[in-house]
């Protein structure tokens, strides 16, 4: 299947934007977190040097990804995804794992953390990928081609959710969908499994009071909004002063304690308030264009492997981008997940760089 593959030079366009979007989003996390950062740590650059340290290692990981070739993934698939799966078992385990804003979803390595949910979907693309394309002839028969992959999907899922984590569960979920969808799904299935999803989400929903709460703050924050209705008012309070152009950069008042994770989930409303309808424009202009990108990669792929790699990774970080903007703007309720490229963060952002590395060589052999 890989044999005689000829290389071209890489997107530079998708490396142009990627980069682009990179460099602005560390400019903001140091608008964003510059308050926060002088009273907690009496230095207003110290989330700004961290996220550089983390843009560092992530670029440099891009491009040492970006030169091994997309199918030499396919041989070691299994074993990413057992590794992957083992990190992800080890964090509910008290005395590695640690607790942050009331999920166990992390594990501390030095002075740094891990949180192994976000290499998992990384993980799943590679396996997932590879498994459809040798069982791509079984893929419209339910039961030996719909129902393992998607099995595996749910079962990986569910130990996401044990953490709790249904931001990263919802992306990753989605992302594994997306792929089977693409490789041949069929409609009658998809539509079976979204009646199942419906029911299933809203046990998930019951069984945890803090997601119910979450509920009833989207659908009337003001009840409670000094208890769950608070970050979606203060993120409406930051977008609504900023119109068109914004109050300036580095005006933001939200950042003043008002607007939690100001440098983190909700970092894109304190871009609209700083810069406005035209700012928070500009952020969306560049996933577009590097959705554009990918998906033009993913088209002109050289073999379905890697087609599905490019699908993968590109649905990934869009699926992600449009669930953590629509919790910003009050579209659905807040998830906690990152702003990808922008938000502040270690393992999300690595993950993702070294995702857009496999894009780039990808785009090396396209036809």
């Amino acid at each position: 299947m890989f044999q005689n593959q000829k290389q071209h030079k890489p997107d530079y366009w998708l490396i142009t934007i990627v980069l682009a979007i990179l460099l602005f989003g560390t400019i903001m996390v140091y608008s964003a977190s510059s308050i926060w950062a002088e009273y907690k740590f009496d230095d207003s650059f110290y989330f700004l040097k961290r996220q550089l340290l983390f843009a560092g290692v992530g670029v440099a990981a891009m491009l040492i990804v970006s030169n091994i070739p997309y199918y030499q993934w396919i041989r070691q698939r299994k074993w990413l995804l057992v590794l992957c799966l083992v990190l992800l078992v080890a964090v509910l385990i008290p005395g590695i794992g640690m607790v942050r804003g009331g999920a166990r979803s992390w594990i501390g390595v030095g002075a740094f953390s891990i949180q192994p949910a976000e290499f998992i979907k990384l993980g799943m693309i590679l396996f997932l990928s590879g498994y459809l394309v040798h069982h791509q002839d079984k893929i419209t028969a339910f039961k030996k081609g719909f129902l393992p992959p998607l099995l595996l999907s749910l079962g990986v899922f569910l130990i996401i959710m044990l953490q709790p984590d249904l931001g990263t569960g919802m992306v990753f979920l989605l992302t594994c969908f997306l792929l089977i969808f693409v490789a041949g799904g069929r409609w009658s299935h998809f539509l079976f499994l979204v009646g199942f999803g419906v029911i299933g989400f809203l046990l998930l929903i019951i069984s945890a009071p803090y997601r119910v709460n979450r509920i009833l703050a989207f659908l009337d924050p003001w009840q409670d909004p000094l208890g769950t209705g608070f970050q979606i008012i203060q993120s409406l309070y930051a977008i609504g002063p900023g119109g068109l152009l914004g109050v300036g950069w580095g005006n933001s008042l939200q950042k003043y304690f008002y607007l939690p994770e100001p440098h983190n989930d909700f970092i894109f409303a304190i871009i609209a308030e700083e810069l406005g309808f035209i700012g928070g424009g500009f952020v969306l202009l560049l996933f577009f264009l590097f959705a554009w990108r990918g998906i033009l990669t993913a088209i002109h792929a050289p073999d379905l492997y890697a087609k599905l790699l490019a699908v993968g990774i590109v649905g990934m970080i869009m699926i992600q981008v449009m669930i953590n903007i629509s919790v910003v703007i009050g579209l659905i309720p807040v998830t906690g997940i990152t702003l990808p490229f922008l938000s502040y963060g270690g393992s999300s952002l690595t993950l993702i760089l070294c995702s857009v590395g496999i894009l780039i060589n990808i785009s090396k052999y396209r036809q």
